[in-house]
This record gives structure tokens, sequence and C-alpha cells, in this order.
């Protein structure tokens, strides 16, 4: 995390240095204002965030599941060493934590590395989408070889829905949407990735 915070800074400052505006973050001109229309653009940014996270989620349980089923099942220690034991450890979870880390890492991978890239220096998002998500998975080593690549496919994901909308609101929300419903599902109601999927 230390690491990543670092990085972001020396990001972020080459990034003002060029001259590059906050809406190639994603953060759009109605971050400073309040207007009917600009809060109507929150609401379809955080509607279309936690849509594309609800399907975002679904489709990580599955990878998960099948690498499991597979023989290269994802350690789950870094899940149970972060998962609350009492009722104020999960409001802490879901109301401090997992925002941060959404917003995070959401700034930094899609914000900074493919829109503030592709704005200040030209360049085609889509190859810098590959490559922060490649990033975003490394930085994920801790969730070993499988986690690392679907933390990776994930990234991808989150980059072309931050393409697509332009919005980093809507991808820290799906984002937060797919850790928030990964804990709730494995942490707290306690079922093995897929279980929700698969017939009884």
């Amino acid at each position: 995390t230390i690491t990543q915070a670092l990085f972001f800074a020396v990001v972020v400052a080459i990034a003002w240095g060029s001259d590059v505006p906050a809406s190639a973050f994603g953060v759009g001109p109605w971050a400073g204002a309040g207007s009917v229309r600009d809060l109507a653009a929150i609401g379809r940014a955080t509607g279309y965030g936690f849509a594309a996270g609800l399907a975002l989620y679904v489709l990580d349980d599955l990878a998960a599941a099948l690498a499991e089923r597979a023989g290269y099942g994802a350690p789950d220690r870094l899940r149970e060493t972060l998962s609350p034991a009492t009722r104020r450890e999960w409001a802490a979870l879901l109301v401090v934590v997992l925002p941060t880390i959404a917003v995070f890492e959401e700034t930094l991978f899609r914000g900074a590395l493919v829109g503030a890239f592709a704005t200040g220096f030209g360049i085609d998002p889509w190859p810098l989408a590959v490559g922060s998500s490649i990033a975003f998975g490394l930085g994920h080593g801790a969730q070993g070889r499988v986690g690392i690549a679907v933390t990776g496919v994930l990234g991808v994901a989150l980059a072309a829905i931050f393409i697509a909308t332009g919005s980093l609101l809507a991808v820290v929300v799906a984002h937060y949407v797919v850790n928030a419903a990964e804990f709730l599902t494995h942490g707290w109601i306690g079922t093995a990735p897929g279980d929700p999927l698969r017939p009884d």
C-alpha cells in the first residue's frame, strides 16, 4: 500500500506538471457544482457502477470457483485476516476501509494510469488499460497466482467501464460493490466461491 501511495503521488505530480485536466481522471464538472443536471449525472454514474459491480462480482466468483475446481484455488488467508468479527468492525470495513481502497486504487489505476496519461500524452487509452491492469493484478500478489490473474482481468473490465463512461465515480462504485459483495457472501454468510451459483 505504501508503494502504491508513493507511485500514486508521482503519477499525480506528473499529470499536474503536464496540465492534465481533472476531467482526464474521470472527475466531471459536477465535482464542485450542485445543479439538478449534475446530480442526475452522479446518479447515472452510481447506477452504472452498481450494476457493473454486481455483474463483475458474479463473473469473479465464477472464475474463482472454476479455478478452485481445476485445483488452482486462490488462498483465503487474506480475506480471512481482513474479515471482521464484530458488527462495529463490519461497519468500519464497509463504510471506511473498502470505500477508501476503491477510491485510491481506481484513482491510481484507472484515473491516472489510463485517463490522465491518455489525455496528457496523447496515448490511446486501450494499451494503457492493459498495462495498468497488469500492474493492478501484480499489486494483489498476496492473493496468489490465481488471484493476480483474476484481479488483472477485473482490472481490464474496470478500465473498459472507465473508458466507456469517462467516469471515475462509476468504477469506484463498481470496485466497491465487487469487494463488498465478496466479503459479505464469503466472510459474513460463509459461502465458498461459486456456491450461490450452484444448483442445490
